[in-house]
């Protein structure tokens, strides 16, 4: 009985061929060239798919080592208000309104990912509202602990994201843990802690008790967790409140949240009197006002540029993935703070680098072995599709 259906099966698969070459006209020929040309369609997608990501993540890592180290010089030469290093990381929108007025006219419109109901304009505005807020305290966050810490401590402690991120994932969009992503847990942990026994990073900054280093390092992890949470709650809106992940719902939220952390920033600078030693603060820059203003100028932009790739990367593939490019960044910047700011690198430093290294290889190759699996079920279903 089996075998009588199976080629009753073939018959019925065979007259569907046969009707496919009748209609071309060419005994099949064309529907064979169709096939080879879906084929290379698929191909040239992923290609460009890849091309996009590296695009993305070069703006990401460049972005954001440049900005962290601009951020530093303006410290270094004279800078001190916390609210303006945090209020220029998010000044810069007006930059996006650029990509998101090619994206409304180049790029069709799509339909949201689910059937239902989008959110209502009330409820999409309290949610860019709550993201600015805490971008806008993040950022604070980020503005104390680069005051307080050498760059090169700095920018090891920010690659903590990855675990926060993991933590952040597994409780809001359901990630799972595995071997692979233990091992980077652990890692980056014990990167974290010999940074913080190591007795060389509170003398690296002469002109800082060790009192407001230890403030500087638990604002950074604090920072750390801040970011991770926001990028995970990034994605857990989009997926359950503005149901569609195109390029100009990501550029439309980014601008909304940084109009409001620009605003709140503002607020602070007001409220806290901070504009009051501004004029003071540029006259007695080391480098000068038109040094003290283009250095300002440079973090606002740089920071935009980090903000493309991130939303590029959240767009062609999740905010778990951007944020593992993302701290891909942080043994970069202590190389260059070497080179610019004389920092030190222990040996300490040094093993806590090699740590958040490997475990960076570690969460990479988890999203590697992933993928593997996923091109290896479309590669199943699509032999099923074509055998009949």
């Amino acid at each position: 009985m089996g075998d009588v259906q199976e080629v009753q099966l073939q018959i019925k698969c065979q007259e569907s061929k046969d009707e496919a070459s009748a209609c071309s006209g060419n005994n099949g020929s064309v529907s064979h060239d169709e096939s080879r040309s879906a084929s290379r369609t698929k191909g040239s997608k992923h290609y460009n798919w890849w091309f996009r990501v590296t695009v993305y993540a070069f703006l990401l890592i460049a972005g954001q080592s440049v900005a962290t180290l601009l951020g530093e010089l303006y410290y270094d030469k004279g800078g001190n208000s916390k609210w303006m290093a945090t209020f220029v990381q998010s000044a810069g929108f007006p930059v996006l309104f650029v990509p998101l007025i090619v994206a409304r006219v180049y790029l069709p419109a799509t339909s949201s990912t689910t059937t239902e109901r989008p959110a209502s304009v009330s409820t999409v505005a309290l949610l860019y509202f709550g993201l600015g807020v805490l971008i806008a305290g993040n950022g604070m966050l980020y503005s104390y602990g680069l005051l307080y810490l050498p760059v090169s401590t700095y920018s090891m402690l920010c690659s903590t994201q990855l675990v926060f991120s993991a933590i952040f994932s597994f409780f809001l969009n359901s990630q799972k843990f595995t071997a692979f992503i233990l091992n980077s847990l652990i890692l980056l942990t014990m990167s974290v802690v010999l940074l913080a026994v190591d007795p060389n990073n509170s003398s690296d900054s002469t002109t800082h008790s060790e009192g407001k280093y230890g403030l500087g390092f638990v604002c950074t992890l604090a920072a750390s967790a801040g970011y991770s949470l926001l990028l995970s709650l990034t994605q857990l809106c989009f997926e359950k409140v503005i149901r569609k992940e195109t390029i100009n719902a990501v550029l439309e939220m980014s601008i909304s949240t940084s109009v409001v952390s620009t605003c709140t920033c503002l607020v602070g600078i007001f409220a806290s009197g901070d504009w009051k030693g501004l004029k003071s603060e540029m006259n007695e820059y080391q480098e000068g006002s038109v040094s003290y203003v283009m250095t300002l100028v440079w973090i606002a932009v740089t920071w935009q540029v980090f903000s493309v790739g991130l939303i590029g990367l959240v767009f062609e593939a999740s905010s778990l993935f951007s944020n593992v490019i993302s701290t891909l960044g942080s043994p970069v910047v202590p190389i260059f703070a070497v080179i610019f700011f004389h920092d030190t690198l222990s040996g300490v430093k040094i093993m806590a680098m090699l740590l958040s290294l490997w475990g960076f290889v570690s969460y990479i190759y988890q999203h590697y072995i992933d993928d593997c699996k996923a091109k290896k079920a479309r590669t199943v279903d699509d032999q099923n599709e074509e055998k009949c």
